[in-house]
C-alpha cells in the first residue's frame, strides 16, 4: 500500500493518504505534508520532541497533529521526516517527531504550507484499512 498521493485541487495542495490502521494513517500524513515542504532524502536525525494532544475526534485530532508539527517547524525551524506514535486512538495522540534543524539544509525547502485543514476532511475505514483527503492551505 502507497502512504499517500497527491491529488488536484484548485487553489491549495491536497493529498490522499493511506494507512493499514489509524497509526500509519497519522505517520504517513505527517510524512506526506513534510515531503511537499521539504527534500526529505537522505536527511539523519538530530532533534526529536514529543506530540501529545487531544481532540473531540480524530478529524481535528489529525488537523491539530499536523498544524502542531507545522507550528514546530515553523517556530523550531526543524524538518521532520520520521515519526513513532506511542499510541492513538479517536481523540488522543501521544508521539515523537524526528528531524533536522534546516540549518544548512535551507536548499532543501520546495513549496510553503500553511496549515492543514478541515475542507472536507473524513477519515474512511474500508477492508484495506484508512484514507483521508487532507488539504493543506498554502
Amino acid at each position: 500500500m502507497k502512504r499517500y498521493e497527491e491529488i488536484p485541487h484548485t487553489a491549495d495542495i491536497a493529498l490522499r493518504v493511506y494507512g493499514k490502521d489509524l497509526k500509519i494513517l497519522f505517520e504517513n500524513a505527517a510524512f506526506g505534508m513534510f515531503d511537499i515542504i521539504a527534500d526529505l532524502d537522505g536527511l539523519k536525525r538530530s532533534i526529536s520532541i514529543d506530540i501529545k494532544l487531544k481532540a473531540p475526534s480524530k478529524e481535528e485530532l489529525l488537523v491539530s497533529w499536523l498544524d502542531e508539527l507545522l507550528y514546530n517547524f515553523y517556530t523550531k525551524g526543524i524538518i521532520f521526516f520520521e515519526f513513532e506514535i506511542a499510541s492513538i486512538n479517536e481523540d488522543e495522540i501521544i508521539a515523537k517527531a524526528n528531524g533536522r534543524l534546516i540549518g544548512d539544509n535551507r536548499n532543501r525547502l520546495k513549496r510553503e504550507i500553511k496549515a492543514a485543514t478541515f475542507h472536507d476532511l473524513a477519515i474512511k475505514e474500508d477492508s484495506q484499512g484508512f484514507s483521508v483527503e487532507i488539504v493543506f492551505d498554502v
